[in-house]
């Protein structure tokens, strides 16, 4: 058995996305220090990658995957945080979090599964379901238009914006190395098909492609990018990473600020 591996029974449906996304993260992590190691996920399909996944992990509640990974990372600086999250945990209930940790630049990595639905609940939408999706909860069509969350990622200052594809593990990799390796908020927008309810897969598999590193600290640039598909019908969905600039951390701007204490005395104020 794999030095990651667990002997929870996995529950997930054949062939779901988040295979993919676990097979990646494994071989991610695989020549790291696993003790500096910490995972989180919130509530929904996605947060079922803790239970397979042998590093220290919390199981938080919906939407909270987020600031429980950025206490984490206040109480033990030294540790590699990863919080996973799902499209309704992070852009329905946990949209604020998500938010205020890009703007802090809080040194953690967001892995976003965006199967573009609640599917532990069967199917209802989420904001980046598209304009009309008909689901269990809006069998007329969903009256709203999607979300673009690398958009807001990037009006709200987060320094490491990517996109991968869960069919793609090797591209999802590589990006999650990138991510893990960036100093300060990294978030990955990993779509998937949720093959039970939404099976994006052929939409997935014959319009993705990868983009070329260049030019990652242009706002412009990067938004022309993510901009170029609206989360609507067809069109090409660019892969790889979008924006990356170097900023100075929350937790060493914290640090920089109060100089003179201790990082114990620190801790003790902020708690």
């Amino acid at each position: 058995m794999n030095k990651l591996d667990t002997n929870y029974k996995n529950t997930w449906c054949p062939f779901c996305g988040n295979f993919g996304i676990l097979a990646a993260f494994k071989r991610a992590i695989e020549n790291e220090d696993l003790n500096k190691i910490a995972i989180t996920s919130g509530i929904g399909c996605h947060a079922k990658i803790v239970d397979y996944i042998n590093v220290n992990s919390f199981y938080s509640l919906h939407g909270r995957s987020i600031p429980a990974a950025e206490g984490i990372k206040l109480a033990n600086p030294e540790l590699k945080v990863i919080a996973f999250t799902g499209d309704g945990d992070s852009l329905n209930e946990g949209i604020s979090h998500l938010i205020h940790a890009a703007k802090r630049n809080t040194d953690i990595t967001v892995i976003l599964h965006n199967n573009r639905l609640f599917a532990l609940t069967t199917g209802q939408f989420t904001a980046a379901s598209e304009d009309g999706f008909k689901g269990r909860s809006t069998p007329m069509g969903a009256p709203e238009s999607p979300i673009n969350p690398l958009e807001l990622m990037l009006a709200s200052n987060a320094t490491f914006i990517s996109r991968s594809y869960s069919g793609n593990i090797k591209h999802l990799e590589e990006t999650m190395k990138k991510a893990l390796a960036h100093k300060g908020f990294s978030i990955i927008e990993v779509i998937e098909p949720c093959v039970s309810f939404y099976n994006t897969s052929d939409l997935y598999n014959k319009n993705t492609y990868v983009l070329e590193d260049s030019d990652l600290d242009s706002k412009e640039k990067a938004l022309e990018k993510i901009r170029e598909w609206n989360y609507e019908g067809e069109g090409k969905i660019p892969l790889g990473v979008f924006y990356k600039v170097d900023k100075k951390p929350y937790f060493e701007r914290v640090l920089t600020a109060k100089k003179e204490e201790t990082v114990e005395q620190i801790l003790e104020e902020l708690i």
